[in-house]
């Protein structure tokens, strides 16, 4: 037999022949080697959770009064005018559906930072701005603050409003960064706090990173007037701080862009460098879409260029590159005047229908009898109102009326109907004898 033959007898051999069961090694694993079996359930989302069980509930008259997404006067989504115009350009011009790079679309950046800061702001003139598209507000957390655990020369504490949406404070933490607390608004009185919120900063060590919410402050609906952003823009100016906007509601707070644009451009126009974190899930009704923006403001263009490198470093290693519709949609909407102008409205009028919501919860509940004093729900602003129900009440509203919220008694005005008002009213009356 030649050495060939020998060979392609072993292969055959080795292919085919059914090893001996005294040849295999029997591993018996005792029951503490399951890998997963320690596990338990995560604790269920404060917000998504309570969605959960709303979803499951047959009752024809049930409210959702829980996330935070615009739903129009007969309580059912929406999407925007101006996106599905923008979507038709959109199938005329792409053919491709390529990786975006790492940061995202340069037009994108381009045009969520002049509308963050204005096209003739200084900053975009000089290149400041390092801005990079993320997995919308959430993604622009975890990309910010991945960078300041890693890279904040000074004290890597965020201080965070108190009280503040809860993925603040659960995403910062899950990068790194240790998490302390400002006063901001008692829920008792659903006000702002100022008294108590300038004597905080004032004690936060230097060097550290303070957290604000540029406008439509989620949960409270409550944010500080013009004259006391200049107040807190000197304070952390003093105390050598950092700032960091969160930017979800541009335009839902007042219905103008401008305007809602106040608070971290007074900060900038102080001499202040700061984070701005950007969504259009709200504004531009791109929930599922996850679009977003980060952005640093930086001394010169090439400690801008070198932050951008750096972000792009964590969004490479996290999750490669961002999604490439909505960035798509953003850009024709923004670089269309016509769509933009239509767009603009959209969003007044959303806020709009927030406002009137506001007013007719207010007058309801003075219909229906109630003695307590209901102007705190006309006075916030945004898609939330702070309602000052308890924990107990708020779920005898749920278990007797099928109306769900938060324990805190966050409501999302948008849950609200011309056809639901007055039910939501009566019971929160009932509930609240």
């Amino acid at each position: 037999m030649n050495s060939g033959n020998f060979k392609n007898m072993s292969i055959r051999y080795l292919l085919f022949t059914k090893p001996r069961a005294s040849n295999i090694q029997k591993r018996h694993f005792s029951e503490e080697f399951f890998w997963w079996k320690h596990l338990e359930n995560a604790p269920p989302d404060s917000i998504l959770g309570i969605k959960k069980i709303y979803n499951m509930d047959k009752n024809p008259n049930k409210v959702d009064l829980i996330v935070g997404a615009y739903r129009d006067a007969n309580g059912k989504p929406v999407i925007l005018p101006s996106v599905l115009e923008a979507e038709k350009m959109i199938e005329k011009k792409y053919t491709d559906k390529e990786y975006a790079p790492i940061s995202g679309l340069p037009q994108f950046n381009q045009l969520s930072a002049q509308l963050l800061l204005g096209p003739d702001s200084s900053v975009l003139c000089n290149q400041l701005n390092a801005t990079s598209q993320t997995v919308s507000g959430s993604g622009a957390l975890y990309v910010s603050g991945k960078f300041m655990a890693q890279f904040f020369p000074g004290n890597t504490c965020i201080y965070l409003p108190q009280p503040t949406w809860a993925n603040h404070e659960a995403i910062f933490k899950f990068v790194g960064l240790e998490v302390a607390w400002y006063r901001y608004c008692d829920p008792k009185v659903s006000k702002l706090d100022f008294e108590g919120l300038m004597d905080d900063i004032n004690k936060i060590p230097e060097k550290s990173i303070a957290f604000f919410q540029g406008c439509a402050h989620n949960p409270t609906g409550v944010d500080p007037s013009q004259e006391q952003w200049c107040e807190i823009s000197q304070l952390v100016k003093k105390r050598q701080l950092f700032p960091v906007f969160d930017v979800a509601y541009q335009g839902f707070a007042s219905g103008d862009f401008y305007n809602d644009a106040f608070s971290f451009r007074t900060f900038l126009q102080d001499g202040h460098k700061v984070a701005i974190l950007q969504s259009y899930s709200k504004s531009m009704g791109l929930y599922g879409e996850r679009t977003g923006s980060c952005t640093f403001i930086a001394d010169c263009k090439s400690e801008a260029d070198t932050i951008l490198t750096q972000m792009e470093e964590i969004i490479r290693k996290t999750y490669s590159s961002p999604p490439i519709h909505g960035s798509r949609i953003v850009v024709e909407i923004l670089a269309d005047e016509n769509l933009k102008y239509m767009w603009f409205q959209e969003v007044k009028m959303m806020s709009e229908r927030l406002k009137a919501m506001r007013n007719a919860l207010k007058e309801n509940l003075e219909k229906a009898g109630s003695k307590h004093n209901w102007d705190h729900i006309v006075h916030q602003i945004g898609m939330f109102c702070l309602s000052k129900l308890t924990p107990k009440q708020v779920k005898k509203l749920t278990d007797d009326y099928h109306i769900y919220l938060p324990a805190d008694g966050r409501i999302s005005v948008a849950g609200l109907t011309t056809k639901n008002v007055q039910y939501v009213a009566n019971a929160i009356h009932e509930v609240t004898k």
